[in-house]
């Protein structure tokens, strides 16, 4: 265990092939078999997998078609965003009989912090275990959990024993936890940068540890001095309650390439209508629109106008992407369109009801039931 650390009951919870899962809780005729969230065919692209379709290889971000290649028979179904929003309201409602301090990374993942919960328990692996076993009692899905001291270790330790199990990382198991991983299995730790640490000889936890703070700085940027810290078990960012939305966005991938800027504009006026209607829906303004376009080389170009005033309004949206369509000609046809808006006035306004919770620092010097 680190030394002065202030211990922490962090709880990482993640469900279990979120998408996918509600799919197959919703139309039974689809449990046990290999599916696909997202869009099938030679332009689709899947946005989650069961464990059916994982086991062939297939998995999220994976394109329609190469997904078919590795599993024939996979069932592709279209997204239902209102419907896993629905469905993450009902589990961050059991989050809540728990404690105030929770917070949503996305639908399906959140972070809980019971070093002093509403239930009274001393136990967060018991609290994660009732979490787990009431979000599958009143809604028919799976979670996985990771407990430990840190945001960092929770998150790591939540895949350990995934589907449906739970890890917990005592406190004077971290320092060993940490050294034995995988350096793949660190949070923040993508593809590409796992392979550079490859080549320099970092494979596991240790390895990490073993370099000096000016090494990682030199090969590894501003990511160096992050990665120093966390291999010695030191993440001292607290669980936020009421995390505050910086921007809003919605996009399309089209199943042809487009070049008439005609029918681009067709399909701005739907995105706009989706954006317009989900700052609505979320009580906000922004003033920043930014247009995002994908060519066919795959090549990204992003064009953004920031307004005097705040606005959620689809027509005023849609005339101000027009006009950063028409800004300057475009490069190549267009497979992807996307508007995003950002500069929102929840940034500038804090809410009167945020949670007030104190995160208490515990004495590592005192015993703590995890």
């Amino acid at each position: 265990m680190p030394n002065n650390l202030p211990i922490r009951k962090i709880i990482h919870v993640d469900m279990d092939a979120f998408y996918a899962s509600v799919e197959q809780l919703d139309n039974p005729e689809l449990r046990g078999k290999p599916l696909a969230v997202g869009g099938g065919g030679k332009r689709g692209v899947v946005s989650a997998a069961s464990y059916e379709a994982r086991k062939f290889g297939v998995k999220s971000a994976m394109s329609g078609t190469l997904a078919i290649k590795l599993c024939p028979g996979l069932i592709f179904v279209r997204p239902r965003f209102e419907r896993y929003n629905e469905i993450s309201k009902q589990v961050r409602k059991i989050f809540y009989e728990y404690t105030d301090l929770v917070e949503p990374l996305s639908l399906d993942e959140a972070y809980l912090d019971v070093t002093e919960n509403k239930k009274g328990n001393p136990s967060a692996t018991l609290i994660a275990k009732n979490i787990r076993e009431q979000i599958y009692n009143a809604i028919g899905l799976t979670a996985s959990a990771g407990i430990s001291i840190n945001k960092f270790i929770a998150k790591v330790a939540s895949d350990y024993n995934k589907p449906n199990g739970q890890k917990t990382v005592n406190p004077e198991e971290v320092i060993t936890f940490l050294e034995e991983l995988d350096i793949r299995k660190f949070y923040g730790v993508g593809k590409v940068t796992a392979e550079k640490m490859y080549q320099k000889g970092i494979f596991t936890g240790k390895d990490l540890k073993s370099k000096s703070i000016e090494y990682l700085d030199q090969h590894f940027g501003k990511s160096g001095r992050y990665y120093y810290h966390v291999v010695r078990g030191f993440h001292n960012s607290e669980v936020k309650p009421n995390r505050t939305r910086k921007s809003l966005a919605a996009e399309r991938t089209f199943s042809e390439n487009l070049s008439s800027e005609i029918f681009m504009l067709e399909k701005l006026n739907h995105i706009s209508d989706e954006v317009s209607r989900r700052l609505n829906k979320s009580n906000v303004a922004g003033k920043t629109v930014t247009l995002k376009i994908k060519y066919s080389d795959f090549t990204l170009q992003t064009r953004s106008k920031t307004l005097p005033y705040y606005i959620n309004d689809k027509a005023i949206l849609l005339e101000t992407a027009k006009d950063l369509l028409y800004q300057e000609k475009l490069n190549n046809s267009v497979r992807l369109l996307g508007i995003s808006i950002s500069n929102l006035n929840t940034e500038s306004s804090k809410k009167t009801n945020q949670i007030k919770a104190k995160q208490k620092s515990v004495s590592v010097q005192l015993k703590f039931e995890f």
